[in-house]
């Protein structure tokens, strides 16, 4: 078995892979002040209430945009498995090219979005990770990574509105019934939920118009994320894939590590 996991600014995920499968996956609350024996009994908690062993991990791999905790998931990783993990970097071979001003700056995690992704379609893509960010990348159909856009995620953004606002309060961020809201919590609602997706959506259409004017096909859209499944309806386009950044791990993993 194969142990990821990806470090994010708000949730830390893992998963547990055998043979290319994706067994079985958890998300843990980024915590920058925890300890690796905190860490370490909640994951040894997990997997032991999953009944996985971890005799049976030959080996895992890391990546993290959170640099205070990549040292203590390393480290705990080692604990558990005895060996160190893969960390991700645009130095090993992720089956796509990096075409950006600095490579080692872009973020593990559209790096491993973006390789997963093109290995199973090949085509030219948009890759949208709806997270603590949310980013849009472009790979090209000959498999070059060119870049994207970055913006506020869903949270951060109703964050700010409600600390900001002194009328408004925090509501469940969730669909609507309708567009027109006809109270308050509905309103923020709508706005929240169709304003982010209305942006999602705007910028994918910006940017398929830029990529066919580089003479590339029209881009497979694929969505991800911990915030995507909220607004699907207002992203028709997407093609959502709830558990594509550990499957990217799992691939950068086995392009690394001679079997």
């Amino acid at each position: 078995m194969i142990l990821a996991v990806d470090i994010g600014n708000s949730d830390v995920v893992i998963g547990i892979f055998n043979d290319g499968k994706l067994l079985q996956s958890w998300r843990l609350h980024t915590r920058l002040h925890q300890s690796i024996d905190e860490y370490e009994m909640l994951v040894r908690g997990m997997l032991f209430a999953c009944d996985f062993s971890l005799e049976e991990t030959k080996g895992a791999v890391l990546s993290s945009v959170v640099p205070e905790l990549t040292d203590v998931f390393s480290q705990l990783i080692e604990n558990m498995i005895g060996q160190h993990p893969v960390k991700v970097s645009n130095e090993l071979n992720l089956g796509i090219q990096i075409n950006t001003e600095n490579p080692s700056k872009v973020g593990q995690d559209r790096l491993i979005n973006a390789a997963a992704a093109y290995q199973q379609y090949k085509t030219s893509l948009v890759i949208v990770d709806c997270g603590t960010a949310t980013t849009l990348d472009v790979v090209t159909a000959e498999g070059v990574f060119q870049g994207g856009v970055i913006c506020p995620g869903l949270l951060i953004s109703a964050e700010e509105l409600f600390s900001k606002a002194a009328q408004l309060f925090q509501v469940n961020l969730e669909m609507p019934k309708k567009l027109i809201g006809k109270n308050t919590t509905e309103s923020l609602k709508s706005g929240l939920i169709y304003g982010y997706g209305g942006m999602i959506d705007s910028l994918i259409n910006k940017l398929t118009n830029e990529i066919k004017q580089q003479n590339q096909p029209d881009p497979t859209v694929v969505i991800t994320g911990g915030l995507a499944a909220k607004i699907l309806p207002i992203v028709p386009k997407a093609i959502y894939h709830e558990d594509l950044t550990l499957r990217g791990l799992y691939l950068c993993y086995s392009m690394n590590i001679p079997e």
